[in-house]
């Protein structure tokens, strides 16, 4: 009887090793996570429109992109600011998105103007900044004046003034080190909202919104449309519009989270090796069937404007090249024939422009 027991405790052994090693594996596989931020909610409805509230089409919209991005991304971990129609403050969501050591912060909102003026209709992709244009500034008062439903928002916000334009000066000297990445991906997520779902233009542009101000990481503030308009109220609360403008989103974040893995692709077989022994290897792959089709360049600005060769902007770096994707260029260094050949180089480029990744390019085009 006894030896029963051993049996079946070397029978369950390898079950159970199966079960941690599964569990380890599941858990380092998430290795991104995106949080989701409905705007408004609760006491705070938002935009209203002639027959809905921002609160309600921007919590529809964010657990929808949710739910495809789940079914779809098993390495990345979706981490809502909300999921119910609760209120929460302004400076709580970008708590919870560092809290998460979140890589990507998306705000979901609806614009509108007011009901004595006649609405236009649009979607526009803000990253934080000083706004530019009147437009702007009112749709960051729009959005900042949230923080009156909190209480005591005077101290809280060291008295920020959500109508008062000089308090928005603080954005101008505010160096934000994500800047480009929030670019990138506000481009993306414009070209798939124009060009997939067929949205009128109204383009990337930067504004001071609190809400992305205390993110530490790449953030976006999107607004859908004008819940003021009637035919875009209608389109944003139908369940063909909400499935189109979340397919445009997905698209703009699976493009972008390509991107972040290049540009990740061989940190953990750096860091392993710093610290392994020196029978441990690194082996870097290799384009298949290298023949001269597939070029490779290190890409490691973007930018929107276009710099003269010998721009200070480029750090000595030489030769430079651009290609532009929407409004943006981006500007690459080198031209190599293998992938090996440009990771050599792309620890030089690191060291000036620590986000720089390799790309590959074919007949002149970029291949993402």
């Amino acid at each position: 009887m006894k030896r029963d027991k051993t049996i079946t405790l070397f029978v369950l052994i390898p079950f159970l090793l199966m079960g941690f090693v599964s569990i380890a594996f599941a858990q380092k596989k998430q290795t991104f996570t995106v949080v989701l931020d409905p705007g408004h909610g609760g006491k705070d409805p938002g935009a209203l429109g002639a027959t809905s509230k921002e609160k309600d089409v921007v919590l529809s919209v964010a657990k929808k992109l949710g739910q495809k991005i789940n079914a779809n991304h098993s390495d990345v971990n979706v981490v809502y600011t909300r999921t119910t129609d609760k209120f929460i403050p302004l400076d709580e969501r970008p708590r919870i998105a560092n809290k998460a050591n979140a890589q990507l912060f998306i705000s979901l909102h609806c614009n509108a103007l007011d009901r004595r003026k006649k609405s236009p209709q649009g979607v526009e992709t803000y990253i934080l900044g000083l706004h530019r244009s009147e437009d702007n500034l009112e749709v960051a008062k729009r959005e900042n004046s949230v923080i009156v439903y909190e209480d005591n928002y005077e101290t809280k916000y060291q008295g920020f003034d959500p109508n008062e334009p000089e308090s928005y000066i603080i954005f101008e000297f505010m160096s934000n080190k994500f800047l480009e990445q929030s670019l990138d991906f506000a481009t993306l997520t414009q070209h798939e909202l124009i060009n997939g779902a067929k949205r009128t233009n109204r383009n990337v542009r930067q504004a001071g919104f609190l809400v992305l101000r205390e993110t530490g990481m790449p953030s976006v503030l999107i607004e859908l449309g004008y819940i003021s308009n009637r035919e875009e109220e209608k389109y944003m609360n139908s369940d063909q519009g909400q499935n189109v403008l979340v397919n445009s989103i997905y698209t703009a974040f699976t493009q972008y989270k390509k991107e972040y893995d290049k540009r990740n692709k061989y940190s953990f077989s750096e860091n392993s090796n710093a610290g392994a022994s020196s029978s441990t290897r690194v082996t870097i792959p290799t384009a298949d069937g290298n023949n001269g089709e597939i070029e490779y360049k290190i890409q490691f600005m973007i930018a929107s404007k276009q710099y003269n060769a010998n721009a200070r902007a480029f750090k000595g770096l030489d030769p430079i090249e651009y290609y532009k994707d929407g409004n943006v260029y981006k500007y690459t260094y080198g031209s190599y024939k293998s992938e090996r050949e440009a990771l050599s180089q792309l620890n030089r480029v690191k060291a000036k422009f620590k986000d720089a990744f390799v790309v590959e390019f074919k007949n002149g085009r970029r291949i993402k």
